[in-house]
């Protein structure tokens, strides 16, 4: 009788996967395996099904896909159906096989299906890292930096998946893999990456191209413009076929998903500082430990939630009350200022009342004075208003000998301004004659001076004649060579 498989060893962690192959498939439920099935793997190892044989070798095989080769003799188990995973742990994978070219069960899987295992758990892995990442940032409630382990495990798990099918290209060290060369061409496809570009080569710690190419990821994730970039970036084929094989990550719409889902990081900030972080020497490995939960991590999971909501409502008690008494503080620091100034508008008041009190006892007294200055001017004699009368029109007859006077003045100076003005006409055609005639005596001058250089000129050369004893030269007049000049 053919034994069923043992509960539990169907399902295996995500490292083996990437070796056996296959397409997992996390959504569709697990199928048990039974006689028939375990008796036609059986079958396969001994040779090629009978016609007559009513069950044939499976195509879909449970994990590890090499058939009936890697399985050892074991107890038959209680029953042949799995028992359903409890709440919490994680879902059994279901993955494609590819059937094998021999005779035997334990042949090579074909690169295209490896390959597209690959790419299945990059982005599985993708999915996990972003979700955690965005979670963890939310409830952490701050800006991210370099030291955020959730972080540098999205880094790395993006790091892979650009990695994913690379081309190898020959230098002098030998091959070289690297995904430098794919981000570079980002700059050419948004002009708005040239200058984290530039920033990435312009940085001095950097030497390897990788260390560039996890420099170019960080201060694009600050930038917020990750996805974008890894957008345009697959959608040009043609560009990544230089760089990428043709069952690559990159190349294939798992690339495009993981860029969908880059969408979400956008409502992270983060910060990193670059020039003290060595980005060259860093080994990328997946810790996936942070995201492989047991059965009784949902069970934590409550309770540490629980724990953490009745912290959070504990720090939120504590931060009204310290709210609550900064406000108490502020309104009795309020309080204790009105009452100050009430008492200093009390007392104004009181220095403002005693003023008004002896205003009114001097309107009072004033008001007695000019009640008694008005009597006594009606009690007065006539011959007080006469002599007033009289200086009054002596002051009025002053007043009009006075402004006579002020306009012969007035006259008089208009007549000296108007005789300074015909001053200064001929003081200034005065001006302008002595000018001319100062221009006439520097040209006479000027002849004067040609004239005086002229006789010196003329003597000289008579002195030359009489000392060779030749006669005089003839200038018009016999005697003008002998005569004495004038000036």
């Amino acid at each position: 009788m053919a034994e069923s498989p043992e509960p539990g060893a169907a399902a295996e962690s995500c490292g083996e996967e990437q070796e056996r192959g296959g397409e997992r498939r996390p959504s569709e439920p697990l199928e048990p395996r039974g006689a028939a099935a375990r008796g036609a793997d059986r079958e396969d190892e001994a040779g090629p099904s009978e016609p007559d044989s009513p069950v044939a070798a499976p195509f879909f095989l449970l994990y590890p896909g090499d058939g009936g080769a890697g399985f050892t003799a074991r107890p038959p188990p209680q029953r042949a159906w799995r028992t359903p995973p409890s709440p919490g742990s994680p879902l059994p994978f279901l993955l494609l096989s590819y059937p094998s070219g021999g005779s035997g069960g334990g042949g090579k899987h074909h690169p295209n299906y490896l390959m597209a295992n690959e790419r299945m758990n990059l982005m599985n892995m993708a999915k996990l890292s972003i979700k955690g990442l965005i979670e963890s940032a939310l409830n952490l409630g701050r800006t991210l930096d370099s030291d955020y382990a959730p972080l540098q495990q999205f880094f790395v798990v993006m790091e892979h998946c650009l990695k994913h099918g690379l081309k190898a290209k020959k230098t002098f060290l030998g091959q070289n893999k690297s995904f430098w060369g794919p981000l570079e061409l980002v700059e050419k496809l948004v002009p708005e990456a040239a200058e984290i570009t530039a920033s990435v080569k312009d940085l001095p710690g950097l030497k390897t191209p990788v260390g560039r190419g996890r420099a170019w990821l960080r201060l694009a994730l600050m930038q917020k413009k990750l996805s974008e970039y890894m957008k345009a970036l697959i959608n040009k084929k043609e560009l990544l076929s230089e760089f990428y094989e043709a069952n690559a990550l990159m190349m294939e719409e798992e690339g495009a998903i993981i860029a969908g889902l880059l969408v979400g990081l956008n409502v992270i900030d983060a910060n990193f500082c670059m020039k003290g972080e060595d980005l060259d020497s860093q080994v990328g490995v997946i810790d996936f430990s942070m995201y492989l939960k047991d059965g009784n991590s949902s069970k934590g999971s409550e309770g540490d939630g629980q724990i953490t909501a009745i912290l959070d409502q504990k720090n939120y008690v504590e931060e009204l009350n310290r709210h609550l008494n900064a406000t108490v503080n502020n309104l009795q620091t309020k309080v204790d200022l009105l009452e100050k100034s009430n008492t200093k508008l009390t007392e104004e008041l009181a220095v403002a009342n005693n003023r008004i009190i002896t205003l009114q006892e001097e309107m009072e007294r004033v008001k007695e004075e000019s009640s008694y200055l008005l009597e006594s001017n009606r009690k007065g004699p006539k011959q007080d208003r006469t002599a007033e009368g009289q200086a009054l029109s002596e002051a009025r007859k002053h007043l009009k000998e006075e402004t006579q006077l002020r306009l012969d003045v007035e006259k008089e100076l208009e007549l000296q301004i108007s005789m300074r003005q015909e001053m200064e006409l001929a003081m200034k055609m005065l001006e302008k004659d002595v000018c001319e005639k100062q221009d006439a005596l520097v040209s006479l001058r000027q002849q004067l001076d040609d004239l005086r250089a002229l006789k010196h000129e003329l003597a000289f050369k008579l002195q030359v004649n009489e000392r060779q004893g030749k006669r005089p030269l003839a200038l018009g007049t016999p005697g003008v060579a002998h005569s004495t000049p004038l000036l």
